[in-house]
């Protein structure tokens, strides 16, 4: 009976084993968020055009080196474990930025955002995911690129903030608009992502309580 009871305990270990074994290779949870998905889709796409020597609309083959580049180090943020951006306002102004929802179920959607207010001086917490800001209507801001080139953009537009970046934007003293640093950015219009994107004024902005958790000074 007991040599009985010590094959059933040994059966039982190694049926547990079989079964566990596919849950040690899960795929990390980076390779289901969506703009990770995006941007090895578009490094691909990149690295291929490079291999054939092709070319890419709106690219030349400085633009894509620079592109596989910038793409390849924010991939490399995410399989990091730095699944978070964050923004920083030096604009003079209340910045509204999206971040994700308070939520007091664990298993809500990762990928939903809330809108939030940041204070002008302030720097979004360590740690919480701030996804992008949003332009208000009436403001025009400047994507300067690594040569210090500047693309002008219109309002009403969200900048997306890729994980493991610091998005900085700054007022500029001589034109009166936002610059910031695009390396890494994507700009997206209504429609084109799944958040809410208002239609209104800086002066709506500003009205707003600042509510976006920051680091202490």
């Amino acid at each position: 009976m007991k040599g009985l009871k010590y094959i059933l305990m040994v059966a039982v270990l190694l049926t547990s084993l079989v079964f566990a074994q596919p849950s040690l290779a899960d795929r990390p949870e980076y390779t289901e968020n969506p703009d990770y998905i995006t941007l090895t889709k578009e490094l691909k796409s990149l690295q291929a055009a490079k291999k054939t020597q092709g070319q890419l609309e709106g690219y030349t083959s400085e633009q894509i080196e620079q592109k596989i580049n910038e793409l390849e180090f924010q991939k490399y943020a995410f399989e990091s474990g730095i699944n978070w951006g964050q923004c920083s306002n030096q604009t003079g102004k209340t910045l509204a930025v999206y971040g994700p929802p308070v939520v007091e179920d664990d298993d809500e959607e990762s990928n939903a955002t809330a809108l939030y207010f940041l204070a002008d001086g302030q720097t979004t917490q360590d740690q919480w995911n701030c996804k992008g800001v949003y332009l208000p209507s009436d403001v025009v801001a400047v994507a300067v690129d690594k040569d210090g080139q500047g693309q002008e953009l219109s309002g009403g537009v969200v900048i997306k903030v890729p994980n493991g970046t610091n998005l900085v934007l700054k007022t500029n003293t001589d034109a009166g608009g936002i610059v910031f640093n695009q390396a890494g950015t994507q700009i997206v219009k209504p429609g084109e992502v799944d958040w809410f994107v208002p239609n209104v004024s800086q002066a709506v902005v500003d009205a707003r309580v600042t509510n976006a958790p920051t680091n202490k000074a």
